[in-house]
């Protein structure tokens, strides 16, 4: 998001809301006490450079027969609002408007018959009283808009996932570790408003993994994506992707009970997108270059998916669905009984560099100022 004066919510909060809930007491003490060692990993290998300004904060991209499709999330530039077609070198050959002003647009999904899904689901201040999900239907020249309503509150959210049946799951991005699965209730009909319900929680492994915003990084997802052949599903975050395996094509069963595979994505600037290679063997990212040094271009990523049933070893979510009165005493970016204690037992030398992260990450996004 193009920052103009004052710093925006959106990206005020997408880098340093996390951190400043940490400060103030309100992340889990298990992700916020062992900021661990940074793994030892490959980068990706680039596939192609978008050199089109427009797109310098994309958050959704999915793969397609003929190249890409990608989304920015909230512009502020009203060129920047449109959902991108690239052919297989990064150009963009068709870019598509919508009808009316999109909130904050942060993933993509394709179903099998060619249909393009805008997740309209960012919501930085939790104030929405709606999300939604604009749909493209092949050669549509418009895309239609779908609304949803979560059942307990608002929630900020960046991945988008299709079930078996070509339905559009959301999961919130967290903060601790822990996002939440909502799904409708029941068919998304335009002009109406479809409420959500709480399909499950997921806890993500814990990793290692280097990344621009250290172990904060690591707790949040940002992106997902479902393999060509709907047998395998990815959650990504700022430094890893994890891909669960949906034998069953159950995709709820398979995140909130299945054993994830991890794939490091070391260092990506601020990745935010990643989708699966139209043959199912690659991951595909890309990260927003909106505060990098002048002159950074977006860069496609590949990097090998996991096999089928490897074996790994992290944590799993609750199987079924979780009672939303359940959900509350581990907000997903907050913390639950007793979280705040950690704060008394941090050291000096932990808090010390919290602050300096804080500062490093203040000084990022007003140097634009």
């Amino acid at each position: 998001m193009r920052v103009r004066g004052r710093l925006s919510g959106g990206r005020r909060a997408r880098v340093g809301a996390a951190l400043g809930a940490l400060l103030t007491g309100v992340v889990v003490p298990t992700v916020a006490l062992t900021p661990g060692v940074a793994v030892a990993a490959a980068v990706g290998t680039p596939v192609c450079q978008i050199r089109d300004d427009r797109l310098r904060e994309l958050s959704g991209m999915v793969a397609t027969d003929d190249g890409y499709v990608v989304v920015n999330d909230g512009a502020d530039d009203e060129a920047r609002r449109r959902i991108f077609f690239l052919d297989q070198r990064c150009a963009v050959v068709r870019a598509v408007s919508y009808p009316s002003r999109p909130r904050d647009t942060e993933d993509l999904a394709v179903g099998r018959d060619g249909t393009v899904w805008v997740a309209d689901i960012g919501d930085n201040d939790r104030s929405r009283t709606t999300v939604g999900v604009w749909r493209l239907a092949p050669g549509a020249e418009r895309p239609v808009l779908h609304r949803m309503t979560y059942p307990d509150r608002p929630h900020d959210a960046e991945a988008l996932l299709l079930d078996a049946d070509g339905q559009p799951m959301v999961i919130t991005k967290g903060g601790s570790g822990t996002v939440f699965l909502y799904r409708p209730t029941a068919a998304l009909r335009p002009g109406a408003t479809t409420p959500l319900a709480l399909a499950g929680q997921v806890t993500l492994p814990t990793t290692t993994t280097s990344n621009p915003f250290s172990f904060l990084g690591r707790g949040v997802v940002t992106g997902a994506a479902t393999a060509p052949d709907g047998r395998r599903v990815v959650l990504r975050t700022y430094a890893d992707a994890f891909e669960y395996d949906v034998p069953d094509g159950d995709v709820v069963r398979a995140l909130t009970s299945g054993t994830p595979r991890s794939t490091p994505l070391p260092d990506e600037p601020q990745g935010e997108s990643i989708t699966y290679s139209r043959d199912g063997g690659s991951l595909l990212t890309v990260s927003e270059s909106a505060d990098q040094p002048p002159g950074t271009r977006p860069t496609i990523l590949r990097y090998p998916a996991t096999a089928e049933t490897a074996p790994t070893t992290g944590p799993t979510g609750s199987t079924g669905p979780v009672a939303p009165t359940h959900v509350r005493p581990i907000a997903e970016d907050g913390i639950g009984p007793g979280g705040r204690t950690w704060l008394l037992v941090a050291g000096a030398g932990t808090l010390l560099a919290l602050l300096g992260l804080a500062g490093a990450l203040r000084w990022r996004h007003t140097a634009r100022r």
